[in-house]
């Protein structure tokens, strides 16, 4: 079960996302629904379309069961699988 303490080792797709702040000041702001994850991108479907978000340099708010998360966005940065891996041997 996914929660604020553990959302790194967890899949982001379908998790609701904005972006708070960010190297790109025309990203700060920009919140949708998590659709895909690559190894450097969060692909986020947003009032205005799915618009591809660099991991790096952002920092993110994320919503579970109501609470909010803010995660820095270097942190997720590599594959998800192998992130998930990383971060459970580290447990």
């Amino acid at each position: 079960m996914i929660t604020p303490k553990n959302i790194i080792k967890h899949e982001l797709i379908g998790l609701k996302v904005q972006v708070i702040k960010s190297s790109d000041p025309t990203k700060i702001g920009m919140e949708g629904t998590v659709v895909d994850e690559t190894m450097n991108m969060l692909l986020v479907n947003t009032s205005k379309g799915i618009k591809k978000l660099s991991k790096a340099g952002n920092t993110f708010r994320f919503w579970i069961k109501g609470k909010k998360v803010e995660i820095l966005g270097d942190v997720l940065v590599g594959r998800p699988e192998e992130r998930i891996k990383k971060k459970l041997n580290k447990w």
